[in-house]
């Protein structure tokens, strides 16, 4: 069954083709389809296009389909083509003409961007709410690890000293970054583009603010046509978004497996998060932060995968738009399982508190004992030849206790609470609480 079905069949092969993986990647847009329906059926009543018993019954139809779709109880049946037509489908055996008028005034293309915008506004709901528990966990440990010293690197080579309270904080202080970035996404995607049609709007006299209120979006797509180029624009910024917390949690990672590393040793976890080696019984390899590496590489691709499968289309509707759900929902569940396991695992992170007591970390405090000789009046010139000629002759014997940073984000002065304020005035630009309110209020 098919929405735009005529009376003739199309050839089993081309559709095998073109439905590809749809059926399967709607079944995560029904619950969200359901939603822009209800919407619009509520819209067509005010407007005088479905009698008051019509938008009653189908308006129960929907709500029992919405609470199944959310029970992962919806299914579309292998000679229907979409999420739109098993919906339509469902109720018109149900309600027999009321069930066929739902789709006045809209279009397939307007229905999968609604699907999709609402769809992407869950998802990255959830996305901030696991990068918070992330973000909170390395706050955590950033306190309290504030006084345990480590080397820090540039070049691959020792360079100056450092701490684990400083390390931690640096990727929770990241993740704002991040989530900045994924606000302006919410906000971008976070706007009506029902009532655009195919593109170019309806003779129908919608109501398309009265939608946009009903599905708690912050406003509108005004412009049809723009409504519609929206449909692969929306998708890239969204990749960019993920792309960002795939840095972060990939760079983390890098450093994870590193400082697990025997030679540097400055972190392990229990035996239980870690795997073993098929011939080498000493093993304890770090499988999760490999794979949370790699995964993150793929998120750092994705912006290029999207605007290579949209690049060079013109305005309007194109089928090529269907492979964008089949590369950005793994994405999102990908993100979303880094995220999570990240946090399971740094919930047992062990730190190594003796890390500099050896030999090979002395000349971190070079740079200490240069600044040392500045304080006590020495110009900054004289004394690193002065350090610098310590080190040459192998006399160079620093006090490692000797370390006074007190500026803001140093060893010293963590900014532990000013970074958490960044996040906390980063999470007021999502109104997650408005739409939860909107979504109850519309399937109950």
């Amino acid at each position: 069954m098919k929405l735009w079905q005529k009376d003739y069949q199309v050839l089993q092969e081309i559709d095998r083709f073109t439905v590809g993986r749809d059926r399967e990647m709607d079944l995560a847009l029904a619950p969200f389809d359901i939603l822009g329906s209800l919407a619009h059926i509520q819209m067509l009543t005010s407007i005088g296009l479905l009698e008051e018993a019509e938008y009653s019954a189908v308006a129960a139809a929907l709500k029992g389909l919405y609470h199944e779709a959310k029970k992962g109880n919806f299914r579309i049946e292998d000679d229907v083509e979409d999420v739109h037509s098993q919906v339509e489908m469902l109720l018109t055996r149900q309600l027999g003409d009321a069930g066929k008028k739902i789709h006045s005034g809209r279009s397939r293309n307007d229905q999968v961007l609604v699907d999709l915008r609402l769809y992407f506004r869950a998802e990255i709901e959830e996305v901030v709410r696991l990068a918070e528990g992330l973000f909170r966990q390395l706050q955590l440990l950033s306190e309290q690890h504030r006084e345990v010293l480590m080397p820090g690197y540039t070049h691959f080579q020792v360079a100056m000293v450092s701490s684990f309270g400083l390390w931690f904080g640096a990727y929770a202080e990241s993740l704002v970054d991040d989530l900045r970035l994924l606000s302006s996404v919410y906000a971008i995607n976070n706007q009506n583009p029902l009532g655009s049609a195919a593109g170019y709007g309806s003779s129908f006299p919608l109501d398309r603010r009265m939608t946009t209120e009903l599905l708690g979006f912050a406003d509108l797509n005004f412009n049809v046509v723009h409504a519609q180029l929206g449909r692969g624009k929306t998708e890239l910024f969204l990749t960019f978004a993920l792309a960002a917390f795939g840095s972060t949690l990939g760079k983390l990672a890098a450093d994870v497996v590193l400082f697990m590393n025997q030679n540097f040793g400055f972190i392990r976890f229990p035996d239980e998060l870690t795997t073993g080696s098929s011939i080498m019984p000493h093993k304890k390899n770090p499988d999760v932060f490999e794979l949370i590496r790699a995964k993150c590489n793929q998120l750092q691709a994705l912006p290029g995968q999207v605007s290579m499968l949209t690049t060079n289309l013109p305005a309007g509707y194109h089928r090529d738009f269907q492979l964008l759900k089949e590369a950005l929902f793994p994405a999102l569940q990908t993100l979303k399982s880094c995220l999570s396991i990240a946090t399971f695992a740094l919930e047992h992170i062990e730190v190594q508190p003796n890390v500099l007591a050896e030999e090979k970390y002395r000349y971190l405090f070079s740079v200490e004992e240069v600044n040392r000789l500045v304080l006590e009046g020495m110009p900054f010139r004289d004394a690193y030849q002065e350090v610098g000629k310590a080190i040459a002759e192998g006399r160079f014997d620093p006090d490692r206790s000797r370390v006074a940073h007190v500026h803001e984000g140093s060893i010293g002065n963590l900014c532990t609470a000013d970074i958490r304020a960044k996040w906390e005035a980063v999470m007021q630009d999502f109104p997650f609480a408005a739409v939860a309110e909107k979504i109850d209020q519309l399937t109950r």
